[in-house]
């Protein structure tokens, strides 16, 4: 993103911003490249007058770079109301998804039986916060639904998704869903090799489809949504025994966000190419403080953090109330004391001008090469939203001061909760 580039490539820049967001990060390393780009967005937003500020202060107007080319395009562009509408709706859109990708990647329970129902629950989320109204998110729907349908969705999500006993039971027109019982059905036949297992597979079915032996238990139902599923058909499942293990092989199953994996490993972030020259010492005291601060914050979160947790779905993106009007960003004030709106300020600095300008004719000129010359205006270059390879600068004093409750654990590598 150019805005992050822009700033985190000059390390006295940097500073400046840190200064003015209380030592807050713009750029958060994750496990995906995914992940990463929209948390760097979610830091933006949240900084949001923080950086309107920083760029209309005094000190940024008497520092070197307010006369770079670049820092035009840069001031445009936070000063523009459009642009924080256009963080507003990526948010809106991506929060679930990331969420999703948080519950792919959980460590505490195998997420098999969960994906189906998670990705349902994500895109009623992102519908509702556009207020159900499809004209807005159509588009979006489409690409989500080609890229599960080619690439991410297999058979082993719908079978999951129909043996998990917290699901099942609390919608049974599960069984009436053709896509969820030709995955059921296809499983067994790929799984299980034997005719007369997968005939007894069927068979014990009709016994967890009506919750009959231990299935209708009161201690089985009440375990439904307690514990995990393997750990549900492993103390419930006894009466179906071939059901039983091939349910828990199906639920027992991981799943990876490799296809979309970057790998910000502590040994890739210390041995870059602005750290390269760090003392060998100095090098392993960095690992082994990284690493060991890691594997105890996992330890202390084990029985606390929950990755299979989707009751809050609907509601768990904090942008879904965003405004994606342009006169109500530009009506916000600049002090709330006064009349200026950052509306004035992005007129008065010229935010909605072309940053590029054709030379134009002028009129009654005499000089034929320059009557001959092309007037076409181009187009204004536009903002790269791409995630990039830009690495955070790190000086001296920066990680000693962040706090450990900053809106990056909204996406947090050590837990999902939906």
């Amino acid at each position: 993103m150019e805005i992050s580039n822009f700033i985190y490539v000059r390390p006295e820049l940097l500073n400046m911003m840190r200064r003015f967001t209380n030592q807050k990060k713009l750029v958060r390393p994750a496990k995906t490249r995914f992940t990463t780009a929209c948390i760097t967005l979610s830091s933006i937003h949240h900084q949001k007058n923080n950086l309107r500020k920083m760029f209309t202060s005094d000190k940024w107007e008497d520092s070197k770079w307010s006369k770079e080319q670049q820092e035009r395009r840069v001031v445009q562009t936070i000063l523009l109301a459009r642009f924080w509408t256009t963080i507003v709706f990526a948010l809106k859109v991506s929060g679930p998804l990331v969420r999703v990708l948080r519950l792919v990647d959980g460590e505490k329970k195998p997420p098999m039986g969960y994906i189906y129902e998670a990705m349902d629950r994500a895109k009623e989320a992102i519908a509702n916060s556009f207020n159900n109204n499809e004209e807005k998110y159509k588009d979006i729907f489409t690409i989500i639904d080609r890229r599960w349908e080619l690439q991410l969705h297999r058979p082993l999500h719908a079978a999951g998704y129909y043996l998990n006993p917290s699901f099942y039971y609390s919608n049974l027109s599960i069984q009436e869903d053709d896509e969820i019982v030709n995955g059921l059905y296809s499983c067994i036949t790929k799984m299980v090799a034997s005719l007369d297992v997968q005939d007894k597979i069927l068979a014990q079915l009709s016994k967890y489809k009506r919750a009959e032996a231990l299935f209708g238990q009161p201690l089985a139902i009440r375990q439904r949504d307690k514990i995990s599923p393997v750990e549900w058909w492993d103390n419930f499942g006894q009466s179906t025994p071939n059901l039983q293990k091939f349910a828990m092989r199906i639920l027992d199953l991981t799943c990876s966000a490799f296809g979309c994996k970057r790998n910000w490993s502590v040994f890739e972030q210390l041995h870059s190419k602005k750290r390269n020259r760090l003392a060998q010492s100095r090098l392993n005291d960095l690992m082994f403080i990284k690493y060991n601060i890691s594997l105890k914050r996992r330890y202390n979160l084990r029985d606390i953090v929950d990755p299979i947790s989707l009751r809050d779905i609907d509601d768990s993106n904090e942008w879904l109330i965003g405004r994606l009007d342009d006169d109500s960003e530009e009506d916000e004030l600049v002090f709330d004391d006064d009349t200026l709106t950052w509306g004035n300020v992005s007129r008065a600095a010229g935010a909605k001008e072309p940053t590029f300008y054709s030379r134009a004719r002028a009129s009654g000129a005499t000089n034929v090469s320059c009557s001959s010359s092309s007037t076409t205006q181009p187009t204004p270059k536009q903002i790269n939203l791409d995630d990039s390879d830009q690495e955070e600068e790190d000086t001296d004093g920066y990680k000693s001061n962040e706090g450990v409750n900053e809106d990056e654990d909204q996406f947090s590598d050590d837990e999902f909760d939906l």
